[in-house]
């Protein structure tokens, strides 16, 4: 049986009857880490490529005599962080994001699953739904995209597929935690109405859906730090959303005094035990933490831990790690979320039987472009360059590759060939996580890796571009990164443009099949890309102090008339689609918008019809429109499908900071249907409520 909240909470007796028997010193036990701080910087160090951060589930708590399994936690989220050379390497999360298809991210969260049950953990820390409030934070690639209800639909679907397998999903960074370089050092700020309608809601939407653990994050709000946070963790996940779960803290960092952290709800010290342990067990005896604080934390842990112990079936071993099937579900997710942003004059696709020369050029042409070498790295057993996979796609042909450092040679290698393809942006260098090992044993503060100068591509990069891609008519740049990277300067050299993300183990293939039209692209742009990088909210990477305003992203150019370069949720095909008869109705419970679809083009692909809510007659500030619904549909060519998307009015309220309660108005709203967020590509219409 699925060890769902209905499940877990089924154990909660049988949990009590073993804290009860508990001496204090075990049930603090439960509360924290079993990896010391000298192995885990051992891992880090150690030459031996199968040793580093979280090889194998690390372990915290577990009770032998009382028959309480530890918990075994593996990172993520772009699979497995245990091993080398074995799992699966999906694309990151921004990319799976672009998607739109949330029954893929729950096909790949039963794949993760089974690889945790694999490695022998229990516990998947890898649905990352942190919002990306300017586009710059270095972990973006870690979460799906800057929208709160996209971000909340794709992290469900998450949490479904891993707990589906029967392991533990931890959802994370709660909450705030949207840049590196201050992570630690951080104090948010924000008005209630930004905190419960725009970083709260996605992971209350995870939390409904079951999520059985959250891990708290590094930075304080209002003043707090959020491992030890009264009213994140007690008053708003544990009693206002009835988390019946267990809360553990980032690592190392994430509790910084034992007797707050226990008091402001914090279950579990990850992965080192520091403030809790000896600790806890002195702040209990001398009356600065009450028992039933530790007894409470004690039966979450014990609680969820029972649960999904007897919901484990022996089915699953480590033939499953990195198998075929989970390698075509990473090469499914690179195909459907890679995105085309310019396709001027149907330069893509190319056609392989003619093309007698490609020319590949740039830095990132001949590496393994799958993100980060924080603590979300994959190591899988190969990886697809985009250069392998562009040669594989063509066989025919002859691929040339050079990195393009001298311009004049690159040049020439163009003006002969039948294709120039660029391949530029960033790489974990560029952008992620990252902590200089030099202050890892004397902590003072982060190095990160947001990308504090520009939001743009490098400035060689830029050059290469502008001076070699003019020299062909068929000229095509593949970009590479965690998140929207600014084309201004350039995108008139060139062609084509495709955001190809982080696309994991088997991504070079997925570029060169898309590259050569063997995959018509669908992806859809999970952020909005402006003119100027001044149009979106300002952040200070290096502060202690950081106010988070009510609009980011496509809402705020919204607000104020900004017309964007590319709209959110924009993504071009190699086919037509056409969208006609919109309907808009309103129940008593939800407001449903319909359009037919058609492929009016002559190629087979995949749409994806999106919903808008519009609150122009609201009596207080509100967005121009959010996003409220999407559905990905396939279509041959001229076939068409009725589309149906259902929004709960839920998803229409507002927060009251006065009543302190979500409201919903009865006015006029409009609603929208089409294949982006630009008015050009949307159906309109009004339904009351």
């Amino acid at each position: 049986m699925k060890c769902t909240k209905l499940k877990r909470l089924s154990y909660t007796e049988k949990a009590k009857e073993i804290v009860n028997s508990l001496t204090l010193e075990e049930k603090v036990s439960l509360m924290g880490g079993n990896v010391t701080l000298n192995d885990m910087l051992s891992d880090l160090r150690d030459a031996d490529e199968q040793k580093h951060y979280n090889s194998y589930p690390y372990p915290a708590g577990g009770i032998e005599k009382n028959n309480v399994p530890p918990m075994l936690f593996c990172d993520g989220p772009r699979g497995v962080v245990c091993s080398a050379g074995k799992s699966t390497c999906f694309p990151v999360s921004m990319l799976r994001g672009a998607t739109f298809d949330t029954a893929l991210e729950e096909k790949i969260g039963n794949a993760i699953g089974k690889e945790v049950h694999g490695y022998k953990g229990n516990l998947f820390a890898g649905v990352c739904i942190n919002l990306p409030y300017n586009p710059g934070w270095g972990r973006s690639q870690e979460t799906y995209g800057e929208e709160s209800f996209h971000l909340g639909e794709m992290g469900q679907a998450l949490v479904k597929g891993v707990q589906d397998e029967n392991v533990i999903a931890c959802v994370k960074h709660f909450a705030f935690n949207q840049m590196e370089i201050s992570r630690f050092k951080v104090n948010v700020e924000c008005d209630k109405r930004t905190e419960r309608e725009v970083f709260l809601p996605h992971f209350k939407k995870c939390v409904e859906a079951g999520a059985a653990a959250i891990m708290s994050s590094y930075n304080l709000y209002k003043g707090t730090h959020c491992g030890h946070h009264d009213y994140l963790l007690n008053q708003v996940l544990k009693k206002e959303w009835d988390f019946d779960g267990f809360v553990m803290s980032d690592f190392i960092w994430g509790v910084r005094d034992t007797v707050e952290a226990a008091n402001g709800g914090q279950d579990m010290e990850m992965c080192c035990t520091q403030f809790f342990g000896d600790k806890l067990v002195a702040a209990v005896k001398n009356g600065q933490v009450k028992e039933s604080k530790i007894d409470e934390s004690a039966l979450r842990i014990v609680r969820t831990l029972l649960a999904f112990e007897d919901a484990y079936s022996n089915e699953y071993d480590e033939s499953l790690i990195g198998c075929e099937d989970h390698i075509k579900l990473a090469l499914q997710a690179a195909r459907e979320g890679i995105t085309l942003i310019k396709n001027e004059n149907n330069v893509l696709p190319l056609n392989k039987d003619k093309a007698r020369k490609i020319v590949v050029l740039g830095k990132l042409g001949d590496k393994e472009v799958i993100g980060d070498h924080g603590s979300s790295q994959v190591r899988p057993a190969y990886v697809i360059t985009p250069l392998q996979g562009i040669a594989n796609a063509a066989p025919k042909a002859q691929v040339v590759y050079y990195n393009g450092e001298n311009l004049e040679h690159a040049k020439e290698l163009a003006k002969d060939a039948d294709a120039v393809i660029f391949v530029v942006g960033y790489n974990y260098d560029d952008e992620g996580e990252y902590i200089s090992e030099d202050e890892f044993e004397s902590y003072t503060g982060a190095v990160g890796g947001d990308r504090k100068n520009s939001l743009g591509l490098h400035e060689n990069e830029i050059k290469l571009i502008q001076e070699v891609g003019p020299v062909n008519t068929n000229s095509i740049a593949v970009l590479i990164g965690g998140n929207m990277i600014m084309m201004e300067e350039w995108k008139e050299s060139v062609g084509a443009i495709m955001m190809a993300y982080y696309p994991g183990m088997e991504g070079g293939t997925a570029i060169g099949e898309i590259i050569f039209g063997d995959v018509n692209p669908s992806g859809k742009l999970p952020y909005v890309i402006p003119f100027k990088e001044s149009d979106l909210p300002q952040v200070n990477w290096d502060t202690t102090s950081q106010w988070y305003d009510y609009y980011h992203g496509y809402t705020k150019l919204e607000k104020e008339g900004i017309k964007p370069s590319v709209p959110y949720g924009f993504g071009l095909s190699y086919t037509k689609f056409d969208f006609s008869d919109a309907n808009f109705d309103a129940s008593d419970d939800s407001v449903i918008a319909k359009c037919t679809v058609k492929n009016i083009g002559k190629m087979a692909g995949d749409e994806v019809v999106q919903m808008y809510v519009g609150f122009k007659n609201s009596s207080v500030e509100r967005p121009v429109k959010l996003l409220r619904g999407f559905a990905r549909v396939n279509l041959q060519p001229g076939e068409s499908k009725e589309v149906t998307i259902t929004c709960p009015k839920e998803e229409l309220c507002w927060y009251n900071p006065k009543t302190e309660q979500m409201e919903l108005e009865k006015m006029e709203y409009e609603a929208y249907i089409g294949s982006s967020s630009a008015d050009s590509d949307l159906h309109m219409g009004k339904v009351t409520l």
